[in-house]
């Protein structure tokens, strides 16, 4: 009896966790298929249908038993899906599109912006006052010898209509500056006077008449109301334009094809310095890694003597530029380096008579920029050359020594060799990181100077991920689509580099 009691019990005990896991399973789905229906709703489809892809794998993976294996992959899946996967797409995506400071808008935005705007009457402008009446207040417009008083309205910020009447002016007004503190709301008032003009507010002291400056016509036309002059929209480039080929700001977003792969290469503006920067990258990246291995590799061999004294507070004080944040110590170094004020050019002043013009000279720039890179960079080579000089056996040194090798040719022939193997991979991993390592630059040297001559911000020390960068946020007009077809010129050419040096990986492991 007792048996039968605790298998019924144990069966409802597992009935309800599966009923409840089950709810869990089917809340979660839910809940995030809502999630991508408001994300697509806003008009960001694409990630609205990984989402969506996320809720189903999410749905099956844990609804049903046959998956279970895999619910230990599925978040590594889906967090590379909506954080790897996703932004590669929507970047690639947006080098197809005319996305930028003037097409940020859709299409219906867009045209609904360019409908609100309106043409200000001022020389009917008339001077106003208002006047307190009650928990309301009145405005008071003043045409010569005769004045107009509006109704009472609320000051809620809320858009009101109101009729204003011939009127003597009221014995008291408020004062100007508490009518001005009421700005915001007086600005959504129309007062409509017995001619019928509809006057608002246009100063801070004035009502005056308005119209609407476009009006829609036919298949979406704009007709300007004072020229008559019909703008019809122009899909291809996202801007309402007239006869003469003048866009309409602002435009919309829409898809232009390859027109941004065009400029680019047709572009003299645009492939002239983005080709110069391709060059620099290459040869900062490579400088950067040579220079930090070979500074790291000779401080740790160095460091390896055994009757240098003080060894341990040598490498505590050559660590210290790996233990401060990178950050600082590019500040530090931007203000060491400043040609005018800076410490190291009143040193190279006080003892050669020179001010080296680090900001505004190309090559002294991009020499500045190795420098700092070079100091941030080497302690982490010191400390695996460290590690991977303990690896190589004292027995073969010695036994070369005795055969008459100097420490050079040891080095040379013996260490060298056993460590460069496992050093590889991390030195091809110091390459992809400063290929990109636009934090240096722009907190160094902001990518100047700049290149003349060209139609987008390019300078003399970016790098193509600062350049890339720039062109996409810090342009004055910004230009997210050209942005794009770059990053995906760049995306190519690292997979060509990398899959090189994977190549070259491979046969040099084969040969060992």
């Amino acid at each position: 009896m007792t048996t039968i009691t605790t298998d019924a019990v144990s069966d409802t005990s597992f009935s309800l966790s599966n009923i409840i896991g089950k709810a869990l399973v089917y809340g979660m789905t839910l809940l995030l298929l809502y999630v991508a229906w408001v994300v697509y709703m806003v008009g960001q489809p694409m990630f609205g249908v990984i989402v969506m892809l996320v809720a189903l794998g999410f749905f099956f993976v844990f609804g049903f038993r046959r998956f279970y294996f895999a619910r230990f992959i599925y978040p590594g899946i889906a967090t590379m899906a909506l954080f790897v996967i996703f932004p590669i797409f929507y970047t690639i995506y947006l080098g197809f599109t005319n996305y930028g400071s003037f097409n940020l808008l859709t299409f219906e935005r867009s045209k609904e912006v360019i409908l609100s705007s309106v043409i200000v009457d001022k020389e009917n402008a008339l001077p106003f006052q208002l006047t307190q009446d009650g928990d309301a207040y009145r405005v008071y417009l003043t045409d010569g010898d005769t004045g107009y008083l509006s109704a009472p309205v609320t000051m809620d910020g809320t858009q009101q209509l109101v009729e204003a009447q011939p009127a003597p002016a009221p014995s008291e007004f408020l004062e100007r500056r508490d009518a001005i503190k009421l700005r915001g709301p007086l600005a959504e008032i129309q007062v409509t006077l017995p001619s019928g003009d509809v006057m608002q507010m246009i100063g801070l002291r004035e009502f005056g008449g308005s119209k609407p400056e476009y009006v829609l016509g036919d298949n979406d036309q704009l007709i300007h109301v004072e020229s008559g002059n019909v703008l019809t929209a122009d899909h291809s480039i996202g801007f309402y334009v007239n006869d003469a080929g003048e866009k309409l700001a602002p435009g919309w977003r829409t898809n232009i094809g390859w027109q941004n792969f065009e400029r680019i290469f047709k572009s003299e503006g645009i492939r002239a310095p983005m080709a110069s920067i391709f060059v620099w990258t290459i040869v900062f990246a490579v400088s950067s890694v040579v220079l930090t291995f070979a500074i790291g590799l000779l401080l740790a061999v160095i460091l390896q003597w055994p009757h240098m004294r003080f060894r341990a507070f040598y490498r505590i004080m050559l660590i210290l530029p790996y233990a401060v944040p990178a950050f600082i110590s590019i500040l530090v170094f931007r203000g060491l380096f400043n040609q005018n004020f800076g410490e190291i050019n009143m040193i190279l002043e006080a003892i050669f008579g020179a001010r080296p013009n680090w900001n505004t000279d190309g090559n002294l720039a991009r020499t500045m920029i190795l420098i700092v890179n070079t100091w941030l960079g080497y302690p982490y080579m010191m400390l695996l050359a460290m590690g991977f000089l303990q690896s190589v056996p004292e027995d073969q040194k010695k036994a070369a020594a005795i055969e008459g090798a100097g420490p050079l040719r040891v080095f040379w022939k013996i260490t060298l060799p056993q460590i460069i193997p496992p050093f590889l991979p991390l030195l091809l991993a110091s390459f992809a990181f400063n290929f990109n390592n636009l934090v240096l630059v722009l907190l160094l040297t902001r990518g100047g100077p700049d290149i003349p001559g060209t139609i987008i911000p390019a300078g003399e020390t970016d790098i193509l991920g600062s350049f890339t960068y720039r062109i996409a946020f810090m342009d004055s007009g910004t230009q997210f689509g050209l942005s794009g077809a770059i990053t995906l010129l760049i995306f190519i050419l690292v997979s060509i580099i990398a899959y090189a040096n994977f190549v070259a990986m491979r046969r040099a492991a084969a040969r060992g």
